[in-house]
């Protein structure tokens, strides 16, 4: 089951956690029932949560911490899993608590949206050790800037090599490629249209296709426990895991910010920006983690080419000329607009970046 986000950065328990009134053997397998997710914006803020819940929960009777466990230093495993569980238990019922830092999450929505388009599971160790490997040196080099160390040259190195032979792999795969997965903002506004206006938690039944990387089906379940619970059972009857089939259910008061705490769902980005390179992963990644890979293209095609100030690019040409391969383009550009980095008066008007914000631009690049 999915841990179930109530907005970018914290998040809430759904119906998950009144599973256990079934017995049918489907849950059996399970150390916890439910689960939340919440992302603090660095890592130190990660302990600081833990010490504040751990603090509150030494005089709260009703729920017990049975177990920390902390990936953050070493990793999981050979995949480079970073992150903090609490085991909580209440009234003999089990709840996963994840804690991680913004980065730590931008690496796990990377591996799991690489696993879309490649066909395995690499945190499960699917998939080739090399693959696996990229996204373990990513990890480690990662975990080293988030605790103030710089990354040695060599691992910078060998970063960029297994970036190159993970690529080529997943490249010449052949089990269920998804390449051009297109991000469809169109089911967060379709799932908020079926949601309405409302400010409490509701429970909703995702079911995803790991073959052709796309939804199957999803359901508003509202917040009856027991009906929620019967209606997951349903799906995950249907749509087997054998065969598959992801079924997930999410506790959330905004559909909206499933899109950002399970982005590999929503926005499968094309094959080949999803393994990112040494300088797009490392390189001025504080500054860079706020605009998409898209944005990021149409910045430097307009440096490279000198679109300063006064001398401007049409936007046809842009997108149909040098661009065409950008699936993102609108958005992108949309995006680089209201950050003023782009100017341009209308739709119809030249593109060109923004004198003013020329140190800001070269820290995205």
């Amino acid at each position: 089951m999915a841990k179930s986000p109530h907005s970018f950065g914290s998040s809430c328990p759904s119906a998950n956690d009144h599973a256990a009134h079934f017995s049918n053997g489907l849950l059996t397998q399970l150390q916890d029932i439910g689960g939340c997710r919440i992302i603090v914006d660095k890592n130190k803020d990660v302990d600081s949560l833990i010490d504040f819940i751990s603090r509150h929960l030494a005089n709260d009777p009703s729920v017990e911490l049975k177990r920390l466990t902390d990936y953050r230093e070493r990793g999981r495993d050979e995949s480079g899993y970073r992150s903090a569980h609490m085991i909580l238990e209440r009234e003999g019922r089990a709840l996963e608590l994840q804690v991680r830092s913004r980065i730590q999450h931008y690496w796990a929505e990377s591996i799991e949206r690489t696993s879309v388009i490649y066909g395995y599971h690499l945190k499960e160790q699917e998939g080739d050790p090399i693959v696996i490997a990229y996204f373990k040196a990513l990890s480690d080099i990662f975990n080293e800037i988030e605790s103030g160390r710089n990354p040695s040259v060599r691992s910078k190195v060998d970063l960029d090599n297994f970036r190159v032979k993970a690529q080529s792999i997943i490249y010449q795969s052949d089990k269920n490629r998804v390449f051009d997965s297109v991000i469809n903002e169109d089911i967060v506004q379709t799932l908020t249209s079926v949601q309405g206006v409302s400010e409490s938690l509701n429970n909703w039944i995702i079911v995803f296709d790991w073959k052709s990387g796309e939804f199957v089906t999803w359901e508003s379940v509202g917040r009856n426990a027991d009906e929620a619970v019967r209606k997951y059972v349903s799906y995950e009857r249907q749509f087997p895991p054998e065969q598959e089939f992801e079924v997930v259910m999410i506790g959330s008061s905004d559909i909206a910010t499933v899109r950002q705490t399970h982005s590999h769902y929503f926005g499968i980005e094309k094959f080949d920006n999803i393994l990112e390179s040494l300088d797009q992963s490392i390189v001025g990644f504080q500054t860079r983690k706020d605009i998409d890979v898209g944005s990021r293209q149409i910045l430097a095609l307009l440096v490279r080419r000198k679109y300063w100030g006064r001398k401007g690019i049409s936007i046809d040409t842009l997108r149909n000329h040098f661009l065409k391969g950008i699936i993102t383009f609108d958005t992108s550009l949309q995006n680089l607009r209201e950050k003023g980095l782009v100017t341009m008066e209308d739709a119809q008007s030249p593109v060109s970046l923004n004198l003013k914000k020329k140190a800001e631009i070269q820290a995205y690049l």
